[in-house]
């Protein structure tokens, strides 16, 4: 426990540094009150001096070098009114202004806080889209992991899932521009399925704290929204180039954007990846390449009083999954598993042979808003998806191209909500959602059909409030009401249907008896209640402490349910439960800031019971006509997670700074004491930066992550007998001892050059684990197979224009 608290207590002894009088900063966002978005191009200086700077396309404004006292800011953007307001500087200091853009309101208030935090008392992070665009050729579970209590649930190094303080999957669902993501992400070889180059800005709210997006969010929300167009006549774009080492590959990004004065806008954005196998330090990690092609266009009207938005995405990704997984007999994955190398490896490639993945999803939405002059904003919004994934398992003969998963999911959602945000003193909300899924699973693949076909539907509605008790106090409620459908129709094999007890509890689900199976008909309701009540207290304009309870109920989801077979693409058998009931978690954060001066820190402690958690383990092999598989069976318990998050960061002076980031969470079964599985290991990372602004706006960057050896955690290690030399021998299958920790160093640069009369060009280079360390990490589900990727070098080329 001395080395896990040794970081804490460093990044906290710093605290007592002070800064230097007339190196004050100030900062913040300059934000519209009638919408809530932010200003691009708003022009703030200090009345009396030459200090001028304009905010970029967030938003945000920065001048430096300020003494202590009071000065004076004038604010100016051609379609809002022009501000004249004073500020007190104390140090570092952070303010948010608002201005108006109706001529008869003349109040413009400026506030400590954000309003467009989504939930005013609960832990929440984000990372802007200059931070996205160093992962252009990455995946989105991969630039949230920089966020501290942010893991990575894996299969592999293409299919990567976020994991927020231990829990992942349907705990932590993810909006992609106002729309929730339906892709069967439920299962831990399922990505979720977005772009992430089409993000302005991504958010993770920690926990359920976020009513509006749904009461299941027991781990939390990670929502992605686009980069706001400015309303004038304009026109500007951005291509990213990335090439990398470690699969010999690269990506393509580009979009274009054309706004007009009239509220008018377009923007058309496009992504092309391209990658072969990757390699550990010591061998191939033959058939894990990628190909990737993503589409996006939006386009609408951004009005004072009104607007209209149109968003269409196709995403389009073609991965194979390590071929070093797949066996044909126990003595085989017995061998695979304990092994040190893959027992399959080739010569590079960038062909995909099975076991493959191919899935396309389409996502059009439509959202209309109208604002209420001293009253609130009316937002509606209609979407439509489908996705379609196949899974390609290694067949013979007329099978060989035939898919072994073929599923397609259509689902429709609208919802509507007001926000009553006329005034900053205190704010309600109210909305209501409405989804309908159908999901066919095509019978043509010859395979027993994992996830059958089904429909669900489902309806909410809450309403959340924040009121200012003092320039101190600010208390937060929320209540939430979910309900939730299910219909389907499922083939049982008897044998299955009798030993899972089934015969006792759902004979009535039976509808039809061919020999060897049932098939029956499952229905299911699940009403479910969800609240949330916080507290955020000002000591000062330095420190704030927020503390949060939030009450999620969370549905199981068809894969929890229904899943009867092997899932080729994670070389495993799963099986669901029909017996599951919702679970129910009881969540207390607590969250101590401080973001003003040259250190800051968040400590972010949390305590979440969940009763009737679902969770898959290992229960032994099975032996199926396509070979052996671990049996991964679906089960519920009580279980408590207890965690700490800590965030720091320090500016030695103008060119040198740090930041840190610490994450430690243990989960157990509350009755037994017994470890919960797939829960993070001991985390922490370091990050000493070098900031040149004089000289092309040099960026070099130091970073260590250190993961420590879990201690922790649940015992499915089984023996088995594996026929050897003519004899039956008894061999253990470790599936359980996580591998050893490890320290992974990388090195980052990047330079701003003008070739061009307009625009601008970054020259990026980093490289990722420097000293090629081979390690396994425990959230990796083919870490019984291969190691982790290897040392890795990307060039970045960002043209903006």
């Amino acid at each position: 426990m001395k080395s896990i608290f040794t970081p804490i207590f460093l990044v906290l002894g710093i605290g007592f540094l002070q800064a230097q009088e007339c190196q004050a900063v100030l900062s913040g966002k300059i934000i519209s009150q009638d919408n809530q978005e932010p200003i691009m191009s708003a022009k703030v200086k200090v009345t009396g001096s030459d200090l001028v700077t304009y905010t970029d396309i967030d938003g945000n404004y920065k001048i430096e070098g300020l003494c202590n006292g009071e000065i004076e800011l004038e604010i100016s953007e051609q379609t809002h009114q022009e501000l004249f307001v004073t500020i007190a500087i104390k140090g570092d200091t952070k303010k948010d202004i608002f201005l108006n853009e109706h001529e008869q309101l003349q109040e413009v208030v400026i506030i400590g806080r954000s309003t467009i935090r989504r939930s005013p008392t609960a832990q929440e992070q984000s990372i802007s889209e200059e931070d996205i665009e160093n992962f252009s050729s990455s995946t989105i579970g991969d630039a949230l992991k920089q966020m501290s209590g942010v893991s990575t649930l894996n299969t592999g190094k293409n299919i990567v899932k976020p994991v927020i303080q231990g829990l992942s999957s349907s705990r932590v669902p993810l909006f992609n521009n106002g729309v929730r993501m339906e892709d069967q992400e439920w299962g831990v070889e399922h990505a979720p399925n977005i772009d992430l180059n089409t993000a302005g800005k991504l958010t993770v709210v920690k926990g359920a704290a976020a009513l509006q997006y749904g009461g299941d969010a027991i781990g939390g929300v990670v929502i992605s929204d686009k980069a706001k167009i400015p309303r004038k006549d304009t026109i500007y774009g951005k291509t990213i180039l990335s090439g990398e080492t470690n699969g010999r590959g690269g990506s393509v990004s580009s979009s274009l954007s054309k706004g007009f004065e009239s509220g008018f806008y377009l923007t058309l954005q496009g992504t092309y990846k391209k990658f072969g196998d990757n390699e550990a330090p010591n061998y191939m990690l033959s058939n894990t390449g990628t190909s990737e092609r993503n589409f996006s266009v939006n386009l609408g009207l951004n009005k004072s009083d009104y607007g209209l938005d149109l968003y269409y995405s196709s995403y389009n990704n073609h991965l194979g999954i390590l071929r070093a997984s797949s066996t044909g007999s126990v003595a085989d994955l017995v061998n695979a598993i304990n092994s040190k190398e893959p027992i399959y490896i080739r010569d590079f490639t960038y062909d995909l042979a099975a076991p493959r993945q191919k899935v396309h999803h389409q996502l059009m939405r439509i959202e209309a808003y109208k604002n209420f002059e001293n009253l609130g904003k009316l937002s509606i919004n209609y979407s439509f998806q489908e996705n379609d994934r196949l899974e390609y398992d290694i067949r013979r003969g007329a099978n060989k191209y035939k898919p072994s998963v073929d599923l397609n999911l259509k689902t429709h959602s609208a919802s509507a909500v007001f926000d009553f945000n006329a005034r900053n003193d205190y704010g309600v909300k109210v909305g209501m959602d409405w989804n309908f899924k159908d999901n066919f699973a095509n019978p043509d693949t010859g395979v027993q059909r994992i996830i059958p076909d089904y429909i669900g539907y489902g309806f909410g509605a809450f309403a959340t409030g924040f009121y200012e008790l003092n320039s101190n106090w600010l208390v937060e409620a929320g209540l939430r009401y979910d309900y939730s459908h299910i219909d389907a129709k499922k083939y049982y094999n008897k044998t299955r249907w009798y030993n899972q007890g089934y015969d006792q509890d759902f004979s009535d689900l039976i509808i039809g008896d061919y020999g060897s199976q049932y098939l029956v008909n499952p229905k299911f309701d699940y009403n479910n209640i969800s609240a949330t009540a916080g507290v955020k207290y000002d000591f000062d304009s330095n420190y704030e402490l927020r503390l949060n309870y939030a009450m999620s109920n969370r549905a199981p989801n068809p894969s929890e349910l229904f899943s009867d077979g092997l899932h080729h693409s994670a070389a495993s058998l799963e099986i669901g439960q029909l017996r599951l009931k919702s679970e129910n978690s009881h969540k207390i954060s607590l969250c101590l800031d401080k973001s003003k001066g040259r250190f800051n820190f968040s400590i972010s402690p949390y305590l979440n019971y969940i009763n009737k958690f679902i969770n898959s383990e290992v229960n032994g092999l099975e032996e199926t006509v396509r070979g052996v598989f671990l049996r991964y069976e679906y089960q519920q318990m009580d279980s408590r997670l207890i965690g700490v998050d800590v965030d720091a960061d320090y500016t030695f002076n103008e060119n040198f700074s740090y930041f840190g980031k610490f994450s430690m969470v243990d989960g157990r079964e509350t009755r037994s004491g017994r470890a919960i599985v797939d829960i993070p290991a001991t985390n922490m990372s370091h990050n000493l930066t070098y900031h040149n602004h004089e000289w092309h706006d040099l960026h070099l960057g130091l970073r260590g992550d250190f993961h420590f050896t879990k201690k922790r955690y649940p015992d499915d290690n089984f023996t088995i007998k594996v026929l050897e030399d003519g004899q039956y021998e008894d061999r253990l299958v470790d599936i359980s001892t996580p591998p050893k920790g490890y320290i992974l160093t990388g090195f980052d640069a990047s330079a701003v050059f003008h070739p061009f009369k307009k625009g601008a060009l970054q020259v990026r280079f980093s490289v990722d684990n420097i000293f090629d360390v081979e390690y396994r990490n425990y959230l990796n589900r083919l870490r019984y197979y291969a190691a982790n990727t290897g040392r890795n070098f990307t060039l970045q080329l960002k043209i903006n224009y």
